[in-house]
């Protein structure tokens, strides 16, 4: 059974999950990883979910305000191993819940063309692809999503 613990982005198993994706993200995004590193960074996030199986952290998500309305899902990560068993949909269920707790109307979240998961994932809970937003404005292989809460 998967446990949802809401933290900070100062939480060590939260870095240890995160340092993961980088890992994989590096992997698939190839040359076109150093774009996404700067809009990747954790010291900005205060709203931070770690999913524990067995007291073991096995994925995690997080977002941050974008604007007054609006909340930017970041960080979503699976352990490999653990993938398409819903871990992901309950984190990203979680962290919309708690984006409407905290008074937020809608969630945004950007991923690559190399993430078929995560396009997926997000397909699947609603979400509609959007023109890119923000610092993904002018980078094509970034992919836009929004969901109203």
């Amino acid at each position: 059974m998967v446990e949802l613990k809401r933290t900070n982005s100062e939480d060590k198993d939260f870095q240890y999950l995160v340092s993961e994706l980088d890992k994989d993200l590096a992997i698939r995004n190839g040359e076109t990883n150093e774009i996404f590193v700067q809009y990747n960074k954790t010291d900005q996030i205060k709203n931070v979910l770690v999913a524990f199986i067995d007291s073991t952290p096995v994925g995690c998500g997080a977002m941050k305000k974008y604007d007054p309305n609006t909340m930017e899902i970041k960080r979503m990560y699976v352990a490999l191993h653990l993938r398409g068993k819903g871990i992901a949909a309950a984190i990203l269920q979680d962290l919309e819940k708690w984006a409407k707790e905290l008074g937020y109307s809608k969630c945004v979240i950007e991923t690559g063309d190399q993430m078929p998961e995560a396009i997926g994932l997000y397909k699947k809970s609603n979400y509609i692809v959007i023109p890119n937003y923000g610092p993904y404005r002018h980078i094509e292989c970034s992919i836009c999503f929004e969901k109203n809460i």
